[in-house]
């Protein structure tokens, strides 16, 4: 008996989610099998490259899960001043115009603060500035929380503030089980200020120990609203920090490293544009919250958090993209007749 004469029949049956689909296909010829098999694994190929786009949602805290309208970011700043004032002597008169100078350099004002040649403890800094804040502004908050749970991908909690203040922001709105893990300040940083890890990735961010020097009557502070006031300050490269914290992209990079995130499958949520540009540049996928126009290195934009899945209602459909593009099978019966 010559192959080519075989004649086979085959049912093909399909079951995409629910819906089940059944053909039959009969072959005189070997080589039309062999194209039906083709068929098939081309087919399987191209569903499974339509499973979830993302495998994690990457989420900012503050002004992010909550509006700004709260008076958590209002007070955390007024904190930060007396911090200034009270603890490191700084003159009232130069508070506003040095903040302002050390939040658009350094990401945090804390970091430029470290930067210049300020000398204090990360603990005490955390438990004056955030210690004082009116939590109590903070309420459970259902609606998130269900969305939160509902979605079939990793949560995690990426902040540039310090662990405590982290988890009672959680707490408060009723979140703490919603989140696979938590990237905060502790994670990034020593707790101790002149402790490295033993890591290579930190060497980038204590290379300012030789931006100050240190005179007999404590360290020299870097004058930055002077060096702002000169005709041409970027002839002059400011003193680095020790502190990392967004928007560095080498401390993304880090936090992505720690908590082994791809960025390439990974949604960045965020309300600072220039945390957002930054996740851009590193590779993620970016959400700006409390803005409805999008802006440069933002994927989506939308008003509130609680906009979530109507304005990205695939983030749910990819649990079962990846159930039926994976588990799910073409099953093939056939008949043999000479």
């Amino acid at each position: 008996m010559k192959i080519s004469s075989l004649r086979i029949k085959m049912n093909f049956n399909v079951d995409l989610g629910g819906f089940k689909f059944c053909w039959s296909v009969e072959l005189t010829c070997f080589d039309h099998l062999l194209k039906v098999f083709s068929i098939k694994m081309e087919y399987e190929g191209r569903y499974r490259m339509a499973a979830a786009k993302y495998d994690c949602l990457l989420f900012d805290l503050d002004d992010t899960l909550y509006p700004y309208s709260s008076g958590i970011a209002a007070a955390c700043g007024q904190n930060i001043k007396d911090y200034m004032v009270e603890k490191l002597g700084i003159e009232g008169s130069k508070i506003e115009d040095l903040g302002n100078l050390l939040y658009k350099n350094y990401g945090t004002t804390m970091a430029g603060l470290r930067a210049i040649g300020y000398d204090f403890d990360y603990d005490d800094y955390h438990s004056f500035v955030h210690g004082r804040l009116p939590y109590e502004n903070l309420k459970p908050d259902p609606v998130l929380r269900s969305l939160l749970l509902s979605l079939p991908l990793r949560k995690i909690i990426f902040t540039n503030a310090d662990k405590v203040h982290a988890v009672k922001v959680l707490s408060r709105l009723g979140l703490e089980d919603c989140f696979e893990g938590i990237i905060c300040f502790e994670t990034l940083n020593p707790t101790h200020k002149n402790t490295v890890s033993d890591d290579e990735d930190d060497i980038a961010f204590v290379e300012s120990a030789a931006s100050t020097t240190t005179s007999a009557n404590g360290p020299e502070i870097f004058d930055i609203i002077g060096h702002f006031a000169q005709p041409n300050p970027s002839l002059v490269a400011l003193p680095k920090t020790p502190i990392a914290c967004k928007p560095s992209e080498l401390a993304i990079e880090k936090a992505l490293k720690i908590a082994s995130i791809n960025p390439q499958r990974t949604l960045f949520f965020e309300d600072s544009v220039r945390n957002i540009q930054a996740g851009k540049r590193v590779g993620l996928d970016t959400v700006l919250i409390g803005k409805s126009q999008r802006v440069k290195g933002a994927d989506y934009a939308f008003e509130s958090i609680h906009n979530i899945k109507e304005a990205i209602p695939e983030l749910w459909e990819s649990d079962m993209k990846s159930e039926v593009g994976y588990p799910g099978q073409v099953a093939v019966e056939t008949s043999v007749t000479a």
